[in-house]
């Protein structure tokens, strides 16, 4: 078998990727996907785990399109498959512990992509979905969905286990609209305050992939936010000015995107947020949409399950559908 680069053209990236500075493909955005083709029976994977601790983060991994199993990340994952032939792999990183470093060096909370060994590489499938992508906290990157995994004696070791992107209301309503998702989601991330894992507040983190990575731009049609959860301690008018001046940055990288400015479920500023939309509107000549998500769900738990996030896609995508 011969290795094959990250770089090679049967490697496809999605998401918030850094792919110049480590010789590795890096992320710790969960629902940073990694697509590749090869042709044989066998593909090993290769990671870089240096820095990585545990618990480590967690993958979906699916061959040709078939069921995705769950896996912790390793230094090398190997997959045989039945037949010979041409073949197709997605890995997603599903989730990982928030309190790992995902922002300053070194990155421990992170996924490293070195590239893989197969007999040749093969030739991708065409991707001409656009592009959606959400800007959020813990839960639009899927954090306690499956709370009741708690075996762990160390909460936070709990995480990998309990956290899952691909059930968020994000990657549902991406997928149901036929969308290809880009989540910015980090634990307790707010307009006003940083958060988990040394991730500043989003003004300040949304140019990055991590702390020195410029972000490429995602090009993307719709720009979802959520933001306002783990604001709820700061004062109205700091939460409102905060906001404005994130859709002014949001704007200035995304020139002609549709954006959506989606309130906290909690209920947190959503009346001020939409007056706040509606004069930011008025006064730059934009058409940012406002959506009130309050009393779709529960206010608690404030990280919705698994049956929380789908009620909050159900509601979501019917909105979205008029942007597209």
């Amino acid at each position: 078998m011969e290795f094959i680069s990250y770089k090679d053209t049967s490697v496809r990236l999605s998401g918030r990727w850094d792919t110049e500075r480590f010789g590795a493909a890096v992320t710790t955005a969960p629902g940073g996907t990694i697509e590749l083709a090869f042709c044989g029976t066998c593909a090993v994977l290769h990671f870089d785990t240096d820095w990585n601790e545990h618990p480590f983060p967690h993958l979906y991994l699916s061959v040709d399109n078939g069921a995705k199993m769950e896996t912790p990340l390793n230094r090398y994952l190997r997959i045989e498959c039945e037949t010979s032939g041409a073949h197709f792999i997605t890995v997603v990183l599903k989730g990982a512990m928030e309190q790992q470093h995902r922002w300053h060096q070194p990155l421990v909370g992170k996924l490293s992509f070195l590239g893989y060994e197969a007999e040749k590489s093969g030739t991708l499938p065409q991707d001409d979905r656009r592009v959606i992508e959400f800007i959020g906290d813990s839960i639009t990157e899927g954090v306690l969905i499956d709370a009741f995994y708690n075996d762990e004696r160390i909460n936070q070791k709990n995480r990998p286990n309990q956290d899952d992107v691909t059930a968020t209301y994000a990657y549902l309503s991406a997928r149901a609209l036929g969308l290809k998702p880009v989540i910015m989601g980090y634990g307790a991330v707010g307009i006003t305050k940083g958060g988990c894992g040394s991730v500043p507040k989003v003004i300040e983190a949304y140019p990055y992939n991590f702390s020195g990575s410029f972000a490429q731009p995602q090009n993307p049609d719709i720009i979802v936010i959520n933001h306002g959860a783990n604001d709820r301690g700061a004062k109205e008018e700091d939460y409102l000015t905060g906001y404005w001046e994130f859709l002014e940055l949001v704007r200035k990288r995304n020139p002609a995107s549709k954006i959506v400015v989606l309130s906290a479920f909690c209920g947190a500023f959503h009346e001020a947020l939409g007056e706040m939309v509606k004069r930011f509107n008025e006064q730059k000549g934009e058409t940012v949409t406002y959506i009130d998500s309050y009393g779709w769900i529960p206010v608690e738990p404030l990280h919705p399950l698994r049956d929380g996030h789908f009620e909050v896609a159900r509601h979501l995508i019917p909105e979205l559908k008029k942007l597209l």
